[in-house]
């Protein structure tokens, strides 16, 4: 009955706060504490049920595959973005986790076999610290693909387009993936009757020869938008400003309903979070991105969550400790 219950109460919050706001960081706390929960609960109930603990015991031993092997693909993926993308912090991210977890890695192994107490807690603790960000990680990267692929996709009065960095004056194939989803969601609300304004927003870095807002408002025009439907917002230095000033120049221009802004996909649940707490309304749709951007991406997106949402993860750990402690009580 408490197994039981320590799976529908996160569920009920996860539930809840997707009702409430589909851009909650809590949202993906939530779906993650549930779905531990909901393994604890399968294995208990599959104490004597071979047909549920056969299905567990072949998933989990595929999770220590895929953790075994994590470290090997962060480090290959790592290499290739150093090659195609240069040697920036940002590019580094996968090949340095890929490194930090062999590392985890070599000392749990050797730390627990030491008779010294320190070495041997500072090695379990270590684990569990890794273990507790895994799975922060893991349920913001799940929830990040469930929010990108829900919510409405046509019926839009403003499209925004978040800015990336550009090529001198060139739109660079990441920026162009927005620039192309903006203009499909443009041409399905035109040819529902609709008349949707697209909002380009960025403006010019060091080492750009136009601002952003000005290639990407070049880059809709050659390709059919007339410019009367085209705003152009050329300040916005930061995510945060494009989203604030492009929906100040949507206000000017008496559009206040619907509004979409379009970024890459592993950039979309950020920027709806941040919207949220601007209290902006609107849904962020994402665009795809090479296959080989993603992980380093992610990374990025995970830390900056995390430096600027500590509370969330605080409740995170004080459930899952509580829920443990109620679970070790049951067995």
């Amino acid at each position: 009955m408490l197994a039981g219950l320590l799976f529908l109460i996160p569920a009920s919050f996860f539930v809840y706060g997707v009702m409430r706001d589909r851009r909650r960081l809590s949202n993906a706390i939530w779906l993650g504490i549930t779905l531990v929960m909901l393994l604890l609960l399968l294995a208990e109930a599959g104490q004597d049920n071979p047909v549920i603990s056969l299905p567990l015991l072949l998933a989990f031993m595929l999770a220590v595959l895929g953790l075994l092997l994590l470290p090997l693909a962060l480090l290959a993926n790592g290499l290739v973005m150093v090659r195609r993308e240069g040697r920036s912090l940002g590019n580094l991210l996968s090949l340095l986790a890929g490194l930090a977890l062999i590392g985890e890695m070599i000392y749990f192994a050797w730390g627990i076999s030491q008779p010294n107490d320190w070495i041997r807690g500072s090695a379990i603790g270590l684990f569990l610290v890794s273990a507790y960000i895994a799975f922060l990680f893991v349920s913001l990267l799940l929830y990040s693909v469930i929010y990108g692929r829900t919510g409405r996709r046509s019926g839009f009065d403003g499209i925004v387009v978040l800015g990336a960095g550009l090529i001198g004056s060139k739109v660079p194939p990441l920026l162009a993936s927005r620039l192309d989803r903006a203009l499909r969601l443009y041409r399905r609300d035109h040819a529902a009757g609709r008349s949707p304004v697209i909002v380009v927003s960025g403006g010019q870095g060091a080492d750009e020869d136009v601002s952003e807002a000005f290639a990407m408002r070049r880059y809709l025009l050659e390709r059919g938008v007339p410019d009367d439907d085209v705003v152009l917002e050329d300040q916005a230095t930061t995510t945060e400003e494009n989203l604030r000033y492009s929906k100040q120049l949507l206000a000017e221009r008496g559009l206040n309903g619907r509004v979409v802004a379009v970024t890459n996909n592993y950039h979309v649940f950020r920027t709806a979070v941040l919207s949220r707490n601007q209290g902006l309304r609107l849904q962020v749709i994402g665009a795809p991105t090479a296959w080989y951007f993603v992980p380093s991406a992610f990374l990025r997106e995970f830390v900056a969550l995390l430096v600027r949402n500590p509370v969330v993860h605080g409740l995170a750990c004080a459930v899952l400790m509580a829920g443990g402690l109620a679970l070790t009580q049951i067995s």
